[in-house]
């Protein structure tokens, strides 16, 4: 690119050269490119005889390293090659930079055992422009000409200005790209963290006699909270799980892991009910939700395919919905309740048991079904969920389906805030 001496420059001139270099500025992405353009475009106006950059981030005085150098063959990327940038310590650059002040040296004299006189002898005079961060200078930038007394002194303002513009700009481009490589790093961790997560559920729902049984799982990010899960117990019964951690995404996912791994070290058979929830209940708040002040709500129901009856107990879950498909009605499993787990240690939960028919529909689920949110801020509720039993011949799969549409619909497009999680049963 062809210098052009900046006492034949215009001022129409040097404002069509700051336009197109604002405007080549904002199409970068890339940090190191940026500089490379702003370089070339920057000795239009201010011509130098050489150029290098130096900074003292993480160090301290009087060392300093050298990040650019217009002498250099090698382009070094100082944000992802710092060990491959020249530390050096004292001189004048050293006096310059640790200075915090900008700088003109109209006559040059470099000692020869300056620790910089390889970037510095040969010149008879230097700008000194610094770059601020935090109030510091952490940055400069040495512009070196042949000629004594070369730098125009009134230009140092305007200079020191143009150069910490860009350099904030640069820095935020950095800044932008570091945010970025961090995020995709925190996303392929959480990914794995959804990974482990979903392992934990039932990978095959299991066949419970007098039972057709579907299910269905969905975080709102990555990883969540909820948890559902069967156990087999004496005598041909089976336990249904189902429980939900305040809060969203990993620290969630952690808790939920956390119970997961409680209920399975319960010492004998998980029955009852009422006792695997105090169980839990304990090992959470003496061990885990205290001091950070989460929960988790649960229900835990012993179904008896001989006798078709639940016997439940509830830790602040949403009671689950039956319909009577024989009669019509609707029934809610809120007749045994009590606080979520992890509020308090030593709770009892009280116990109560139902008696199903062949017909019958159940309805487990987490909240993020009901309080579901539309575009107007309304939620989907429980007597929408009720509205989709309505359809008494359906398989449990089919019913399933069918209150996973009936929520999508009623949302309209709008994104999921809380994990979800649905656990449908027919009584055959």
């Amino acid at each position: 690119m062809t210098r052009v001496p900046i006492e034949t420059v215009s001022l129409q001139q040097r404002l069509d050269i700051v336009v197109e270099t604002m405007r080549e500025m904002s199409r970068q992405t890339d940090p190191q490119a940026m500089v490379r353009a702003y370089v070339e475009r920057i000795r239009q106006i201010v011509p130098v005889d050489r150029g290098f950059s130096l900074s003292r981030r993480d160090l301290k005085w009087p060392q300093y390293r050298i990040t650019r150098s217009t002498t250099w063959k090698e382009d070094i990327n100082p944000w992802k090659e710092k060990h491959r940038l020249p530390l050096l310590s004292g001189g004048l650059l050293s006096e310059l930079i640790y200075g915090d002040e900008p700088r003109i040296i109209d006559d040059l004299a470099v000692d020869e055992n300056d620790p910089a006189a390889d970037y510095l002898s040969g010149f008879g005079s230097l700008m000194a422009v610094p770059n601020y961060d935090q109030g510091q200078a952490l940055n400069m930038t040495v512009f070196l000409r042949e000629d004594r007394a070369a730098f125009d002194h009134d230009q140092l303002p305007d200079i020191v200005w143009r150069s910490n513009l860009f350099g904030r700009a640069t820095n935020n481009l950095a800044l932008k790209d570091e945010l970025e490589r961090a995020y995709r790093q925190l996303d392929r961790e959480l990914q794995i963290v959804g990974e482990i997560q979903r392992a934990l559920l039932p990978q095959t729902l299991p066949e419970i006699p007098n039972l057709d049984i579907a299910a269905f799982y969905q975080p709102s990010r990555r990883a969540g909270g909820d948890y559902y899960d069967f156990f087999p117990l004496p005598h041909g019964k089976w336990g249904i799980f189902i429980a939900d951690v305040s809060g969203h995404g990993t620290p969630a996912a952690v808790l939920m892991a956390i119970t997961h791994a409680i209920a399975h070290m319960h010492p004998g058979p998980p029955s009852p009910p009422g006792d695997v929830l105090s169980y839990l209940n304990h090992h959470l708040a003496s061990r885990y939700t205290a001091l950070h002040e989460t929960f988790v709500t649960a229900f835990y129901g012993i179904y008896d395919p001989a006798a078709r009856t639940i016997h439940y107990a509830s830790a602040g879950h949403n009671p689950p919905r039956i319909k009577r498909c024989t009669t019509g009605s609707l029934l809610s499993l809120d007749a045994a309740g009590g606080l979520p787990l992890g509020v308090w240690d030593e709770v009892q939960y009280d116990e109560s048991r139902e008696t199903l028919r062949p017909g019958d529909q159940i309805v487990i689920y987490t909240d993020g079904i009901t309080e579901m949110h539309n575009g107007r801020g309304e939620q989907f509720g429980a007597d929408r969920l009720d509205a989709v039993l309505a359809g008494c011949k359906q398989e449990a799969r089919e019913l399933l389906d069918a209150v996973l549409r009936a929520v999508d619909e009623f949302a309209a497009g709008e994104p999921a805030d809380d994990d979800r999680t649905l656990i449908v049963a027919r009584v055959t």
